[in-house]
């Protein structure tokens, strides 16, 4: 490989750091609002990302105003079920796009690509309509149904599985396993990256899902964390510390999940989990 020459290395540092400004800025001026008192302005010029006096009161604040950790209980109910629906069924849809030898299998995998093409305002009536002709409005279960078993997700188990050896199952066929078997035990174990993969966007998509839960609940007690805590922004003002504060709360769990799941993430992207 051709070696860098010093003015090389130094621009990729100073682009590497402006994307981090970018991307890690917001998240840190938030977290730093979200620690100022109501004496501190967070207005003044020039900026200070450092509070004077840190304070949890604003995290407090936030549970005063709403039921919080009850809507954030919610979201873990809604983020965990989809985890599961995702996880179970990409896998075995996508090992029957990749593996599977039936009549109409490039159609089925046609349709599931073409999903990916509708966006969620194309469809979110007929969803609604759905939802309260199986009389679920209103209910955690028509939040999770739409995203049960996410065409995206099963694109990528089918393009691990598709990367597999078919060596591998063919010795296994010699062997006397059937359809069933050979999924289990040769072909998930297999790919355990991408499933990370999956996992994690499954419970990003639900965790972050606002429009869906706002359109389809009505009742306060079923409301999840994003639809909740609209209910900091007032009429007619707004103490953006607690905005702040709450929008920590909300962005927390992801930060823990990932960083309990990257090292299986980054794995699922050698699979070739995320490539086309």
């Amino acid at each position: 490989m051709k070696r860098l020459s010093g003015w090389e290395k130094t621009l990729r540092y100073v682009l590497l750091l402006v994307v981090l400004v970018i991307t890690v800025g917001p998240f840190l001026w938030q977290l730093s609002t979200s620690l100022k008192d109501t004496t501190e302005d967070i207005y003044t010029y020039p900026p200070k990302l450092l509070p004077e006096h840190p304070t949890l009161k604003n995290y407090s604040g936030v549970a005063d105003i709403i039921p919080v950790w009850d809507y954030a209980l919610n979201s873990l109910k809604v983020a965990l079920t989809n985890v599961v629906t995702n996880v179970i069924g990409a896998s075995m849809a996508g090992y029957a796009l990749a593996r599977l030898r039936f009549k109409g299998r490039k159609i089925a995998g046609l349709a599931v690509a073409m999903a990916l093409l509708v966006p969620l305002e194309a469809i979110i009536i007929a969803q609604f309509t759905m939802m309260r002709d199986l009389n679920l409005n209103n209910t955690l279960t028509a939040v999770v149904l739409p995203g049960a078993v996410s065409a995206l997700n099963v694109m990528l188990m089918r393009n691990a599985f598709s990367n597999l050896p078919y060596e591998i199952e063919e010795a296994a066929v010699i062997d006397g396993a059937n359809v069933w078997q050979r999924f289990v035990r040769i072909a998930l174990p297999s790919v355990k990256g991408t499933i990370a993969v999956v996992a994690i966007f499954a419970f990003m998509g639900a965790w972050d899902d606002f429009l869906w839960p706002l359109i389809v609940l009505s009742d306060s007690s079923n409301f999840t964390l994003t639809v909740g805590l609209n209910f900091l922004h007032g009429t007619f003002q707004q103490n953006p510390r607690l905005v702040a504060a709450g929008t920590i709360i909300a962005v927390a769990p992801l930060i823990v999940m990932f960083a309990c799941l990257q090292r299986f993430f980054f794995r699922g992207v050698g699979e070739g989990a995320v490539k086309g």
